[in-house]
């Protein structure tokens, strides 16, 4: 029954941070490599370069915790 506590304990914090990131997400610049459409009346944006550097940034803080 422990268990289920960390697992909803864990999903709240990552549903708490991405909520956080859904807000930031507007202010964040647009670097270059990702990909912005603006064509007859829809907007696509697709962060490229923006999602390798923040896998890169979670995999390195994620070795650290690590050990």
């Amino acid at each position: 029954m422990q268990d289920i506590g960390k697992i909803f304990s864990l999903s709240a914090v990552v549903f708490l941070i991405l909520g956080l990131l859904f807000n930031l997400m507007p202010r964040l610049p647009r670097i270059p490599g990702d990909i912005y459409l603006d064509k007859l009346g829809f907007r696509i944006y697709i962060p490229f370069i923006s999602t390798i550097v923040t896998s890169v940034i979670l995999i390195l803080l994620f070795n650290f915790f690590k050990k």
